[in-house]
């Protein structure tokens, strides 16, 4: 017999849940750790990974931005450059030298004085009708040429990069041609891609025209025709044999082997490309020393004449860091005129007040406490630049001395515990970054390799490897040029092992082809 049990003992009890609910907040004491980035410490690092060129644009918009900030002149006292000597007791060892700017304050205050002295007795009160602003006021102006300068260009100093496509045209206008003659002539320049080439067929481009216009094939390649004789000799062809013979057609008639060359562009070419010369001798019944000839005036050709028009403006590379040598040290220092000049503009700071909470004092107070914080942070930024340059010349003095061959293995690590920084600092701090030297201007990423085991234990760089790998291909036999596995041999007898894969990436990374189609004729 089951007990009856009462109601309100089954149910929930609603009062008891809501009292359940309502739980008071109470005081928790946890430890941990958390990096915060602070805006000052996010803008040193911004302005640690910025190329010279954007640091320069960085520089111009804190100018526009910060009424504190200005960009001080070379000769002013407040500004300067900290070297620091890192040479030791070695006198091995690469030096750090920055040189300190010349005071030119009080002959630039001299001469200043001395031109607004004479100023106004250089300017007559009135001027002769029959005279010119050039008898009276000596103008200079380094960009402007002179009346007898010859080699001066216009076009050099204010013109945009010319691309293909206007090049032609610009040829375009110099020819008489009918109004339908232009159109198809337009739409042909404007199917020929950047290496010179005709990307359609004619049969697209005669399709791609009004059909008002009534243009029919012959005429569309005849306009086809007449573009060809355009410079650069070989454009507007619609393939590697049609460019190649454009520009043999253009040489003088009396040229040896034009027309066996003109042949074997023509009806051979793919045994050309493959290297077959015993199948091209018979084909063309030329001799080996003919067909040598024969080759040779081949490869004066340009495969892609619109390489030879520039498609753009030119790319500058402006040196962070110069090294030079001084006898037997190596001396490494800032590009000072890569280094932004910049100081506290000290009118504006001596009008804050240190106990006013004013609107404006407050407004100049932020300012000027930013315009410290962007001061900190390119000298910081000019420090570690000149830390890691400084280790990486002392790593690889054997390859400013004796060239890629004595390159050392680097990775970031070595600089990073060198310099006692993190490897993402150092990261940071090589891109986009570029040095100076006798030998060329590098990348500072460039001056890192991975290692290579050698047969004593030790390692090489595969900067050095890739050395070694082109100066063997230079010196080889053209008839019997080096193949991948020979390659790894003639390094394995050096003490260097590498697998034959290795050294065919590292062919392929210095653009050097098989040794199928390296070989030659000679």
């Amino acid at each position: 017999m089951l007990a009856t049990w009462p109601a309100h003992w089954i149910l929930p009890n609603p009062e008891y849940k809501v009292s359940r609910l309502n739980m008071k907040p109470s005081l928790v004491l946890k430890m941990g750790q958390q990096l915060t980035m602070t805006p000052q410490l996010q803008q040193a690092i911004r302005l640690l990974q910025l190329s010279s060129l954007d640091l320069q644009q960085e520089v111009q918009e804190a100018l526009e931005a910060n009424p504190m900030l200005e960009m001080a002149d070379e000769g002013d006292d407040d500004y300067g450059s900290n070297g620091a000597d890192t040479s030791g007791d070695s006198d091995d060892a690469p030096s750090v030298t920055i040189p300190e700017p010349v005071a030119m304050d009080a002959i630039e205050q001299h001469s200043q004085a001395e031109e607004e002295g004479n100023w106004n007795e250089q300017i007559p009160n009135e001027l002769p009708v029959d005279t010119q602003w050039d008898d009276v006021y000596q103008t200079s102006a380094s960009s402007l040429p002179s009346n007898d300068d010859e080699e001066w260009d216009f076009t050099a100093r204010t013109g945009t990069g010319e691309t293909l496509q206007s090049h032609l045209e610009w040829q375009l206008n110099l020819i008489p041609l009918s109004e339908t003659d232009q159109i198809i002539a337009l739409s042909l320049i404007d199917a020929i891609n950047a290496d010179g080439y005709l990307e359609e067929s004619l049969d697209e481009i005669l399709a791609s025209l009004d059909p008002e216009l009534e243009v029919e094939l012959d005429e569309v390649e005849m306009v086809l025709h007449r573009i060809q004789q355009f410079e650069p000799v070989g454009v507007a062809a619609r393939n590697l044999s049609e460019c190649l013979l454009l520009q043999l057609r253009q040489l003088p008639a009396d040229t040896p082997l034009l027309e066996q060359a003109m042949k074997v562009v023509k009806d051979h070419l793919e045994l050309l490309g493959s290297r077959d010369f015993a199948q091209l001798m018979r084909r063309t019944r030329l001799k080996e020393d003919q067909l040598g000839k024969v080759i040779s005036l081949i490869q004066t050709l340009n495969p892609r004449p619109g390489s030879e028009i520039a498609s753009g403006e030119p790319e500058y590379v402006i040196p962070d860091v110069i090294v030079r040598r001084d006898n037997t040290r190596w001396i490494v220092e800032l590009n000072q005129e890569a280094v932004p000049k910049v100081r506290v503009n000290n009118h504006y700071a001596s009008m804050v007040r240190r106990a006013d909470s004013s609107q404006d004092n407050t407004y100049l107070r932020n300012h000027l406490q930013e315009a410290r914080w962007f001061i900190k942070s390119l000298q910081s930024r000019n420090e570690t630049l000149m830390k890691v340059a400084t280790q990486i010349v002392e790593h690889q003095r054997g390859f400013l001395e004796q060239g890629e061959e004595a390159m050392k293995p680097l990775v970031l690590h070595d600089i990073a515990e060198a310099v006692g920084m993190h490897e993402s600092t150092i990261s940071r701090v090589t891109t986009q970054k570029y040095m100076h030297t006798p030998r060329g201007i590098f990348e500072l990423k460039y001056f890192f390799s991975s290692h290579v085991g050698t047969a004593e234990g030790g390692e090489f760089s595969s900067t050095a490897i890739r050395a070694l790998i082109k100066k063997l291909v230079a010196a080889e036999n053209p008839k019997k040029p080096l193949s991948d596995s020979k390659i790894a041999g003639l390094l394995e007898e050096q003490g260097i092992d590498v697998a034959r894969r290795t050294i065919a990436k590292y062919r392929e990374s210095l653009n050097i082809a098989p040794s199928s189609e390296r070989k030659r004729l000679v």
